[in-house]
């Protein structure tokens, strides 16, 4: 059956739109020439493409939300803002009374935080939630989805949900990843790894997520399932290994002894810069299968690991990024570095 997504204009609205993964929907949508509108505070300055609409409004606020969206009806609504910083206080079952009975499919971004981190590899979509609570990332995505998936029992409410594990590339706006590594490696810093460069983490490009989002859209056998969505998991070694390649600079790797991690502190100035990527950490040791999207969707990643990155650092260079001189910070997520702090441990 074909969707939507491959080929027939549709109506559709991004909660989010702004910044990476939703603002890569929306420009990959207007591009394909469906009618785009965004949904958001209107606090992230973007520009948006042309003939793309906005509505303003804050999800934590019934009024606003009901002001917005009232009477309104679409083809698709891609949730790409549903995380805990911005919708944690939200009121769902306001919002998907809003939309049901409006909406043609309803596609969540989730992600692989999602899922009980002690269960064995590679993780299906068939394994068990996390217990954390909802006011945690991970907790609260598992909240959502198990409502999203309710609702769809009770009233049919045609949802799908995605899990995409480490996402990358352009306009990445979570400052601890590929950003900082390029700037090390084309300046020769120390690139600090922990627990031997061994932990293993599930990476994918921004615009294979984009694209199967859009592809599955109106596809009657994706409602009410959960899909994986990554590409090849990855040891720390191996990242910091082809990135270096990539950049054709030696990589100035420092192993840090488990024994002082527990003495590691992130930097003075910013306590959200730590010496290296979150991924690198013992939280984030996953790996994802992705044979649901591949066998029941049909679905091929465009990008492999080293293509990915190879494309992520030449939009890095053309965009004159190799001259940042400043942490780059995001007003969500936070994170960015602190060399002068790398090179004191």
């Amino acid at each position: 059956m074909c969707g939507h997504g491959l080929g027939v204009a549709m109506k559709a609205l991004v909660l989010g739109g702004s910044a990476f993964v939703g603002l890569r929907t929306v420009k990959e949508l207007a591009a394909r020439g469906h009618d785009v509108t965004v949904l958001n505070r209107g606090k992230t300055a973007t520009e948006l493409p042309a003939g793309v609409k906005q509505l303003i409004a804050d999800r934590t606020d019934n009024e606003s939300m009901e002001r917005a969206l009232k009477g309104t009806s679409w083809d698709v609504v891609y949730d790409i803002s549903g995380f805990v910083m911005v919708a944690g206080s939200a009121d769902l079952d306001f919002l998907l009374n809003l939309f049901d009975g409006n909406v043609g499919h309803y596609i969540y971004c989730s992600s692989i935080t999602a899922y009980d981190s002690t269960e064995r590899f590679p993780w299906h979509e068939t394994n068990n939630f996390t217990k954390a609570p909802p006011e945690t990332y991970g907790g609260f995505k598992a909240h959502v989805e198990k409502t999203l998936f309710d609702r769809h029992l009770k009233t049919g409410f045609p949802v799908t949900t995605i899990r995409p594990a480490a996402i990358y590339g352009p306009n990445n706006n979570i400052y601890d990843m590929e950003m900082p590594m390029w700037l090390r490696l084309l300046r020769g810093l120390p690139i600090l790894v922990p627990h031997q460069g061994l932990i293993v983490c599930s990476y994918g490009h921004v615009d294979d997520l984009v694209r199967f989002q859009i592809e599955i859209t109106g596809r009657e056998e994706s409602f009410g399932e959960a899909f994986n969505l990554t590409n090849e998991a990855i040891s720390v070694s191996y990242y910091v290994e082809t990135l270096s390649e990539i950049v054709g600079k030696p990589a100035n790797i420092v192993y840090l002894p488990d024994s002082i991690l527990s003495e590691i502190a992130p930097s003075p100035e910013n306590r959200f810069a730590m010496p290296f990527s979150h991924l690198f950490g013992r939280a984030h040791h996953s790996i994802l299968s992705i044979d649901k999207a591949t066998i029941l969707m049909d679905f091929e990643n465009e990008y492999d690991f080293r293509s990915g990155h190879a494309n992520t650092f030449e939009w890095f260079m053309e965009n004159g990024f190799a001259d940042t001189e400043t942490s780059l910070r995001d007003p969500i997520w936070g994170g960015g570095w602190d060399f002068e702090n790398e090179e004191k441990i």
